[in-house]
């Protein structure tokens, strides 16, 4: 198994407060993660933690555009830096959030780089963007439109580099059924973008899923790719600690069965995890679980 290397990424700039004068509490996520051993048990080296700015939307308002804003383009480059430090020493960089926003550090990371692919493995495709919506705010359900270079230039072309990656370049797999007719879905059928929804992966196995995903980024023109791991993919019944329990999710056999040919592939470079909540998980159930389920993408435990 390659070198991994944990970074903690716990940011949660990019959610709207689950209640008046709250802050979202993925922030907790790494260490929850951590108390579960996560690091023994993948054999794991420290990479330490990406502090975020304070959560703090000051006098944002609906059609301010997104929220935290600048607080998030800081917080990007700064994730980006240690993210490329590892990926180009070879290190397999396993970030652990945060909520979706923290995905743009790696984006960025990987353009400068050269040209990476993403296989999103998440409940929604998080394209909420100009484009298809006036509802623009939380850069956790808009990281995939924003990496695309969709939306505003703060966040959208940090360092000159929109698009940190190309509509080609990837993925979105395990979108629950129920939202095939949102407009952000529709917009990514029409842009050929593939999106592979629980049923559609039920028919084909997320064996086959993931295999012919990881094949599909092992092309000549990539230099590699990164596979994101939102919580939410998971069906309720397993993970209801997340903002959005929407039902009929994956469940973990298959969440597995999907992550271990993406993440075990020697072009993936790296996979973050985010949304999980250990303030709506009392009793740490989910997040021992999403902890397994980490360490059996790798383990084959």
């Amino acid at each position: 198994m390659r070198n991994i290397v944990i970074v903690d990424a716990p940011s949660n700039l990019g959610l709207r407060p689950p209640a008046p004068g709250t802050v979202p509490g993925c922030y907790k996520l790494a260490g929850a993660l951590r108390e579960n051993r996560i690091m023994q048990r993948l054999g794991a080296a420290e990479g330490g933690v990406v502090v975020p700015p304070r959560y703090d939307r000051g006098d944002w308002q609906e059609g301010d555009g997104v929220f935290n804003a600048p607080a998030i383009a800081a917080y990007t480059v700064r994730l980006a830096d240690r993210i490329e430090h590892h990926v180009r020493k070879g290190d397999f960089a396993l970030v652990l959030g945060g909520d979706c926003s923290i995905q743009l550090g790696a984006s960025l990371a990987l353009r400068r780089l050269g040209r990476y692919g993403l296989a999103s493995v998440d409940a929604s495709p998080d394209f909420r963007g100009p484009d298809n919506s006036d509802g623009i705010g939380a850069a956790g359900g808009e990281e995939l439109a924003l990496a695309t270079g969709r939306g505003q230039d703060l966040l959208t072309d940090l360092e000159g580099r929109r698009p940190y990656l190309r509509d080609e370049d990837v993925r979105i797999l395990g979108t629950r059924d129920a939202y095939a007719d949102d407009p952000e879905v529709v917009q990514l059928h029409d842009l050929a973008v593939p999106v592979v929804t629980v049923s559609d992966m039920r028919r084909r196995s997320p064996e086959d899923v993931g295999k012919a995903t990881a094949h599909s980024l092992e092309k000549p023109a990539l230099d590699g790719y990164w596979v994101h791991l939102d919580a939410d993919v998971l069906d309720p019944t397993v993970m209801p600690a997340v903002d959005s329990p929407d039902p009929d999710g994956l469940l973990p056999e298959e969440a597995i069965a999907l992550l271990r040919p993406l993440v075990r592939s020697p072009r993936c470079v790296g996979l973050n995890v985010t949304i999980y909540d250990p303030d709506l998980d009392p009793d740490g159930t989910a997040g021992a679980l999403l902890t397994d389920l980490v360490v059996a993408a790798f383990t084959d435990d």
